[in-house]
């Protein structure tokens, strides 16, 4: 008997084209998130990933195609980059609340489901790359929300603080159950903890399981043999605690 297609999806895309500035961005994309699915969008730089994001949260106008989003779906977004200006007084505390309203006891709760509680009156500036992406993650977290939309979210992190990053992710899916869907460029890394992989060049080239993803020519024609091999030693060994650190090292696009 084949597999019956699910119907409990909370976003789903057929078809969506994108176009900005009258240049067309986005092309025929077909995407289902599940309940508790990690999600990865990878590809060349420019190669749509953002646009798609921000059109799944309507930001960017659909101009193709259709997007649905289950009725009274809750998305928490953490953008890929954020600047704050140095001469700013923001605390983290109010950081939190500068889009979405919420008690002190809220944001301290959310901020200890990235471990930083610590950091609730710290002014912004004076936060390490890691801990200004926490914070971003426990904002992201303030609404309870059913799909978590992450954008390059180890982004100025150090190679170690990327693994924790990673795992801190897969934690809060398999704590809330929520669905996430990650753009990211470091293939090695946050394969051990994606469940599906959806590689974009202004289409889609493949998607799949890291293991299929890994073994797809088109992959391997925009990555290269490296990525294909490091990919597909991941997703073996991502059981094992040390596979995320084996290779010592990563790239990006």
């Amino acid at each position: 008997m084949p597999d019956q297609p699910r119907t409990d999806a909370l976003i789903r895309a057929r078809h969506l084209g994108v176009r900005l500035g009258g240049e067309p961005i986005l092309n025929h994309v077909d995407l289902n998130v599940y309940p508790g699915q990690i999600v990865t969008l990878i590809g060349p730089n420019g190669a749509g990933k953002s646009t798609l994001i921000k059109a799944l949260l309507g930001i960017h106008r659909v101009t193709s195609g259709e997007l649905w989003r289950k009725p009274g779906l809750k998305i928490g977004y953490m953008p890929q980059k954020t600047h704050i200006e140095d001469s700013l007084p923001l605390t983290v505390d109010r950081l939190m609340t500068l889009t979405h309203r919420a008690r002190r006891t809220e944001i301290t709760e959310a901020l200890k489901l990235t471990n930083v509680p610590h950091l609730i009156d710290r002014p912004v500036q004076q936060l390490s790359g890691g801990e200004f992406q926490r914070v971003m993650l426990a904002r992201a977290l303030l609404k309870q929300p059913d799909v978590l939309v992450l954008d390059e979210p180890v982004q100025g992190v150090d190679f170690n603080g990327e693994i924790e990053l990673y795992r801190l992710i897969q934690r809060i899916r398999d704590d809330r159950g929520c669905a996430i869907v990650m753009v990211s460029h470091d293939l090695h890394l946050v394969m051990a903890a994606t469940d599906e992989v959806v590689c974009l060049n202004h289409h889609v080239c493949c998607t799949g399981t890291p293991e299929s993803v890994a073994q797809a020519p088109e992959f391997t024609q925009l990555f290269g043999h490296r990525h294909a091999d490091a990919l597909a030693f991941y997703s073996h060994e991502h059981d094992h605690e040390h596979s995320l650190a084996e290779l010592g090292g990563h790239s990006h696009d």
